[in-house]
């Protein structure tokens, strides 16, 4: 067996396990008390990592922390029984010491503790709370993300993002009963989880990490969760598939979105034979299944964005105009710095770097994205196809102190040689495209 790499385990099998166990450990200890829960979780990856250390990490190490986090959860009922109230469904059930082992075999199963994240997505989208509150809990409870890594997602502060969570889990424990999946109103909750897994989705494609640029584990991650949402009929309405289609259709460009050294390959640069065709497909299908509905969402045109890039050979094969206009629609229905910056992107492509740059200039709240690196590269990319190297220069340069991991650095290096070395292509796109 490998030697661990602690690194490794928090980023990657941290995320992937720790929602799902901490949504069956609630199912039995009760929402009241979910910090229990997210203590047993965290006391099997301590102890995984102790015993990993020596023994090397187990062939099937979800398994491992499953059993894990399901002897730690007997213990705690053996040992509080008398002295803790656990889930209130659970009744006698967990009194007895003849039913409590099956009862928590029962709620590790894999049907049971699906069920339990969808009850758990639902329940922390509680609509006394308001919907930053609300996805902040998704992304920190079911998803494993920390305050700092939310507050990039929503381009915000730390202290905001754990009074958020703080408030949170004070109104979850003061309820008495999880989301109740067979009789509940999914409608004034879902909007809330579909953002939630949206963001989670673009943390891993594009996002703050300090360590990777790239998390191809967050997107399917995101993936997964909303064909769970799609997998339940009253979840499974057309913003629902639109979500998951433009999930798909950006999630097929992974296999090109870094280059053989690592580095990441702008939309110009990509293999597109390297582009997942099944996932292309399934975008395109979900797309469709998305226009039943009557209302054109933000889903629907970053979708349909998306497709448009999908259904082009090269970059200069792109129909920028129907891009263009889908971003204009896009900004009437959910506007934003990042959706302006997008567009003006767009507007570059289709008529030229002098109306691109007016477009950078002109969008609103533009000092929301005083840290966000892609704003003065894409300045830097715009002046350098104008032939401006000494002002494209110095825009790559703030963008560089503003480069949040290895992937981004060395993409920006490569650029501000570009301007000492090469001609700038006419038709290159910006490298703060995400779409």
């Amino acid at each position: 067996m490998d030697p661990v790499d602690p690194v490794n385990v928090d980023e990657h099998l941290f995320r992937r396990e720790s929602g799902r166990m901490v949504a069956a450990l609630t199912r039995i200890f009760g929402v009241h008390n979910l910090a229990l829960a997210e203590d047993v979780v965290q006391d099997a990856f301590l102890r995984a990592l102790e015993i990993w250390k020596v023994r090397g990490i187990p062939e099937n190490p979800s398994a491992w922390l499953m059993t894990t986090a399901k002897h730690r959860a007997l213990d705690v009922i053996r040992r509080e029984r008398t002295a803790r109230t656990f889930a209130p469904e659970m009744g006698r059930l967990l009194e007895s010491e003849w039913t409590t082992a099956p009862i928590v075999e029962e709620a590790f199963a894999a049907p049971a503790i699906r069920d339990e994240q969808l009850r758990m997505m639902f329940s922390c989208c509680h609509p006394r709370l308001p919907e930053d509150v609300q996805v902040a809990l998704v992304l920190n409870i079911l998803c494993g993300f920390g305050a700092s890594e939310i507050a990039g997602a929503f381009l915000t502060g730390r202290a905001a993002i754990e009074k958020r969570i703080s408030r949170g889990k004070k109104t979850l424990a003061s309820a008495k009963r999880l989301f109740d999946l067979a009789n509940a109103d999914f409608t004034p909750r879902v909007s809330a989880v579909r953002r939630a897994l949206y963001l989670l989705f673009n943390e891993g494609y594009h996002g703050a990490s300090a360590e990777s640029a790239v998390r191809a584990d967050l997107c399917h991650e995101a993936i997964r969760l909303t064909m769970l949402l799609l997998e339940h009929p009253p979840a499974a309405m057309p913003e629902t598939h639109a979500l998951a289609a433009l999930m798909c259709l950006h999630a097929a460009r992974l296999p090109a979105r870094l280059d053989p050294a690592g580095d990441l390959n702008p939309l110009f640069d990509q293999d597109r034979s390297r582009w997942d065709a099944g996932l292309v497909a399934q975008g395109l299908a979900l797309l469709e299944r998305s226009a039943a509905g009557r209302e054109m969402t933000a889903y629907h045109l970053e979708a349909a964005i998306a497709a448009a890039h999908a259904g082009a050979t090269s970059v200069d094969e792109t129909d920028w105009a129907s891009i263009v206009a889908l971003y204009d629609r896009l900004m009437t229905v959910a506007p934003s710095p990042v959706v302006a910056l997008n567009r003006a992107i767009a507007i570059a492509q289709r008529d030229g770097a002098e109306q691109g740059i007016e477009a950078l200039h002109a969008i609103a709240d533009r000092d929301r994205l005083n840290s966000y690196p892609f704003y003065p590269a894409a300045l830097g990319e715009l002046e350098l196809r104008r032939g401006n190297r000494a002002t494209a220069r110095e825009h790559f340069r703030a963008a560089l102190a503003l480069a949040r991991n290895p992937m981004e650095r060395r993409s920006l290096e490569k650029r501000l040689r570009a301007c000492e070395t090469t001609e700038p292509r006419q038709s290159r796109t910006p490298s703060a495209a995400r779409r």
